[in-house]
């Protein structure tokens, strides 16, 4: 494609940042959106336009559209936990329908819309979950979960209605400058502090950040409008995951797996104690462990074949996550 103007959200966080890299090496002219009170850390250096804004404020998303062809819609409230879940449906929701009309009226020619792994139905068999499945009310646990779905039914709507949009939908990420970190980011963190005791056989897909980048790419590039690219890589159980941390690390793999059933309550306490003493992000958040009930395990077929996505190992994924956490001083 010939090189565009983009404007990017979320640049500053996990998933926006490595998207970030990949459309400058591609040779795109980049602008970001980032809030006033931005971690900007991830930004660094780059050869970016900067514009303040905030996906609330529909008169600064439509200033920061303006003069864009192409669009990554990157940014999200991502957290197991708020204090107000209001947040995560003004943000998702309604931040993604203001952005979307500005871009409309702006004229913008290509988007692609970061949705989420949660959007994605499983099975009720146990099977691999895939783009053509939405999930039932039980696998929409927690607030984060409903909003990006409820997002996400809105952007499809658009796409019918002529939007030029993509969805992506990354399993879980891992990799270099997770900041916050994301969920499975504290996982690693955890581990390698040795604060993971115990497991819950639960499955997940992982993938290397730097490939949902290069995802979000192709997407713009050759992606079909309308349509959900699942952006991930190899189906996990939780033990193997920790396996491969404890290879990496030389921190022992946690040997007692506890019944899924045990951990609920215990998620009960610890989120009530949050909501209504600490005011902090619970230590077992229930939205997690709830989502821990299923085997998150995907079929990739679809964005292999289409986008052309890469596969890099998921050791090789790991290892840079452990690096880039140990350099930082997180562990």
């Amino acid at each position: 494609m010939v090189p565009m103007k983009v404007l990017i959200t979320g640049s500053s966080g996990f998933i926006g940042a490595a998207v970030t890299r990949a459309v400058i090496a591609k040779g795109d002219e980049v602008r970001v959106l980032v809030r006033a009170d931005s971690n900007r850390d991830n930004l660094n250096g780059l050869p970016i336009e900067i514009v303040e804004g905030d996906l609330q404020d529909p008169h600064s998303l439509k200033k920061a559209v303006t003069g864009c062809q192409g669009l990554y819609h990157v940014a999200a409230h991502y957290a197991l936990w708020a204090q107000d879940p209001s947040t995560f449906y003004k943000v998702n929701v309604e931040g993604t329908q203001h952005l979307f009309r500005a871009a409309g009226d702006a004229g913008v020619e290509r988007i692609v819309y970061t949705s989420t792994i949660g959007a994605i139905g499983l099975p009720a068999d146990g099977g691999l979950g895939h783009e053509g499945l939405f999930p039932s009310e039980g696998q929409l646990s927690g607030d984060y979960k409903r909003s990006k779905f409820l997002a996400e039914q809105e952007v499809l709507n658009m796409a019918q209605k002529g939007l030029p949009v993509v969805i992506v939908n990354p399993t879980a990420p891992v990799g270099e400058r997770d900041v916050k970190p994301t969920p499975t980011g504290k996982i690693i963190v955890d581990f390698m502090k040795g604060l993971m005791f115990a497991y819950i056989e639960t499955g997940m897909n992982l993938i290397d950040v730097e490939d949902v980048a290069l995802g979000h790419v192709r997407a713009m590039e050759r992606g079909r409008i309308g349509e959900r690219y699942i952006l991930g890589n190899q189906n996990l159980m939780l033990r193997e995951i920790c396996q491969m941390l404890s290879e990496l690390t030389g921190v022992p793999a946690p040997r007692v797996r506890l019944p899924w059933k045990w951990i609920v309550p215990l998620a009960h306490v610890n989120t009530w104690i949050a909501n209504h003493i600490t005011h902090k992000t619970p230590r077992i958040p229930l939205e997690g462990v709830r989502m821990a009930k299923y085997r998150m395990h995907y079929d990739c077929t679809k964005a292999r074949n289409e986008l052309d996505l890469p596969q890099t190992s998921v050791e090789t994924a790991l290892k840079k996550a452990v690096g880039w956490f140990h350099q930082h001083g997180y562990a």
